[in-house]
């Protein structure tokens, strides 16, 4: 699958973004709030990814070592997407995939990350 543009949004639609995004490589991870939350990440450069609706709407949470500042939705409690940065330092966005239209994340492969050992 080559990259394709998405476009996603919380579930009472006040959070909507737009992202170019590689399906093939998305991720699961077992770390404490992943595990909870049933995240099928996709990864994509910041540049790559636009907030449609929703500016200033977000609320933040950091946990553990405080690298990702996973943004949900304040009404609704949906987390569609988290800014943090890549192994080489460039600015990335994790999305969620369970948040993006037309799209079935239990269809994909995703590669499993071991996030409670980290």
């Amino acid at each position: 699958m080559a990259e394709k543009t998405y476009a996603g949004s919380c579930q009472c639609d006040r959070v909507k973004f737009e992202a170019t995004l590689d399906l093939d490589r998305t991720v699961t991870c077992n770390c404490s709030r992943c595990q909870r939350l049933g995240w099928v990440m996709a990864f994509t450069p910041q540049a790559k990814f636009a907030l449609t609706a929703g500016e200033g709407a977000t609320t933040e949470f950091l946990f553990n070592k405080e690298r990702i500042r996973h943004r949900f939705c304040p009404v609704c409690g949906i987390e569609t997407f988290a800014y943090a940065k890549s192994p080489d330092g460039a600015d990335v966005v994790a999305v969620n995939v369970n948040c993006l239209e037309g799209v079935d994340p239990r269809a994909l492969t995703s590669k499993h990350v071991d996030g409670k050992s980290i």
